[in-house]
């Protein structure tokens, strides 16, 4: 992964490069593969993201179709 510094900004850069890790799953994947983790937790761990990935979705759906109110936005 790489990020330009531009105008020796290195601290902008550091938090560019941050947030794409985090939006790659950089440090979910370390933090994962820090530690032995059995076939069968595995397994269970994935299907347990895939249920909340489908509920997540279908949350969503629901919101733009107008079944669920919308979340509050924080104000800034």
């Amino acid at each position: 992964m790489q990020v330009l510094v531009r105008d020796n900004n290195v601290d902008q850069a550091l938090r560019v490069l941050k947030r794409r890790m985090q939006r790659e799953g950089i440090f979910r994947e370390m933090k994962a593969r820090s530690f032995y983790e059995k076939p069968s937790e595995r397994r269970v761990r994935e299907k347990a993201e895939a249920v909340r990935r489908v509920r997540k979705l279908a949350r969503k759906k629901a919101q733009r179709e107008g079944l669920l109110p919308a979340p509050k936005k924080a104000p800034r």
